[in-house]
């Protein structure tokens, strides 16, 4: 099959532009952070969903906000504290009086993007309660299960975990999140701009495409091209992690898919109808680093899954050029 066949130029095209749009959208209230804002819009176009992490006020609800606007669509946003139950997220069933039987309360799960804000703040047992909807796309319930909109993506943020009163995502659902970013501190020119905002009205993003339109999008992406021989390096770089030294966790298959996808997404936002190594490179350590446990001696060492990941990025043999143009 060739890459005309796969996707035309002209689909590439429009693909490519919406992209722009959405990251233009978000970039309007984000401000000095085009990467992260590029890893997150792939993250969303990929059909997975985005955990952030950094340091209170730099501005993680605010993407996450961003995002959910240009995207359009129903949007919830649940604030995780230590009281807060699954139902809450999920729904209840409640009795009615007035007809003396029993009716479901869909929760707050119920839409298109779900924002889940410092979910590290909620128990383990709430936090368990996305479990389900964030790998199958639906809720089950009193024995009746029930399908989520479509499309559905969950944004969650969270704390560091040496911040007070954190509790941390066990290892099966950090799975789950396709990437984690960290934002950082605003560049000083940014932060600046952002800053003299306070005096005026803030801005805010623009929903910029339907629902339909995202879910055409997501479509367009998973038709770019990836070679056998980038399938290869992928898998390479995933063993690697099962087999480190420094590392008692490695990446899943989930990760190998995951990544894959995400690459797609990138290389389509680059106006290409193929992804290459340099995508795999952009976005592996988001990607991947989250999915994978030092080992705890290389945690007191100070090395960070972040460092590993790294490393075998840099020590994996990259494909030639022409190997993943050509597949």
């Amino acid at each position: 099959m060739t890459l005309i066949e796969m996707l035309d130029p002209a689909s590439r095209e429009r693909g490519s532009t919406a992209l722009q749009r959405l990251h233009s959208s978000v970039a309007g209230v984000i401000r000095g952070k085009d990467h992260e804002i590029d890893l997150a819009l792939a993250c969303m176009v990929a059909g997975g969903h985005l955990l952030i992490e950094d340091k209170p006020g730099t501005g993680k609800t605010t993407m996450a906000k961003a995002i959910a606007a240009s995207i359009g669509g129903s949007v919830r946003r649940v604030q995780f504290t230590p009281d807060l139950l699954p139902s809450d997220i999920t729904g209840v069933t409640v009795f009615n009086p007035a007809t003396t039987e029993f009716t479901y309360r869909e929760g707050p799960a119920f839409a298109n993007l779900l924002i889940a804000d410092e979910i590290n703040r909620a128990s383990p047992k709430t936090q368990a309660a996305l479990l389900e909807v964030m790998e199958e796309r639906q809720i089950t319930a009193d024995g009746v299960t029930r399908p989520v909109p479509d499309p559905f993506m969950v944004v969650a943020t969270q704390n560091p975990l040496d911040f007070q009163g954190t509790y941390p995502l066990p290892e099966v659902q950090l799975d789950r999140f396709s990437m984690k970013l960290e934002l950082g501190y605003a560049p000083a020119d940014a932060e600046l701009e952002v800053m003299a905002r306070i005096r005026n009205e803030q801005p805010s993003a623009q929903q910029v495409m339907t629902t339909e339109q995202f879910r055409e999008l997501v479509v367009l992406a998973s038709r770019v091209n990836v070679a056998p021989a980038l399938h290869r390096y992928v898998l390479e770089i995933v063993t690697a992690t099962r087999a480190h030294r420094d590392l008692r966790l490695g990446v899943s298959t989930r990760g190998a898919i995951t990544l894959l996808a995400v690459i797609r997404a990138m290389a389509l936002g680059r106006n290409r109808a193929f992804a290459t190594p340099e995508d795999v490179k952009d976005v592996a350590v988001q990607v991947l680093a989250h999915r994978v446990a030092v080992t705890p001696e290389a945690e007191i060492e100070g090395i960070t899954n972040e460092e590993v990941v790294g490393s075998i990025l840099a020590s994996t043999p990259v494909p030639r050029a022409r190997e993943t143009v050509d597949g």
